[in-house]
C-alpha cells in the first residue's frame, strides 16, 4: 500500500459523523492535488475491507455522485440518518456540513 493510499484511509476514517468531504478535498489533504479519481478508486476497492464511511464523500459541487440509483439512495439515507440535509436531487450544503 502506498503512503498516499494510507493517508487517504486515515482521512476518510476521520470524517466526523454528520459531516462530508469531497474527493478532491481528501486528495489534497493526502498530498495530491490531482488525485480525486484515486480517492474514488480507493473507496471502491477498500470501503468494505477497512469499514470506511464512504457515504460521507461527495463531489466538489456538493452532490452525491454515485451513478447507481440504489447506492445513491443508500448514501442519501445514511447521510440523512446522521442529520445531514440532502436535497431531493442529492445536493448537500458543504458550507454547513463540510468537515
Amino acid at each position: 500500500m502506498t503512503q498516499f493510499t494510507e493517508e487517504i484511509l486515515v482521512i476518510i476514517k476521520g470524517i466526523p459523523y454528520g459531516r462530508v468531504m469531497s474527493y478532491g478535498q481528501i486528495a489534497r489533504l493526502a498530498g495530491n492535488t490531482r488525485g480525486a479519481r484515486q480517492v474514488v478508486r480507493i473507496l471502491h476497492s477498500m470501503s468494505e475491507k477497512y469499514n470506511l464511511p464512504w457515504h460521507r464523500i461527495i463531489n466538489s459541487k456538493g452532490k452525491i455522485s454515485i451513478s447507481d440509483k440504489r447506492y445513491a439512495a443508500i448514501q442519501r439515507d445514511l447521510l440523512i440518518s446522521e442529520g445531514v440535509e440532502v436535497s431531493e436531487d442529492g445536493y448537500i450544503d458543504i458550507s454547513i456540513y463540510g468537515a
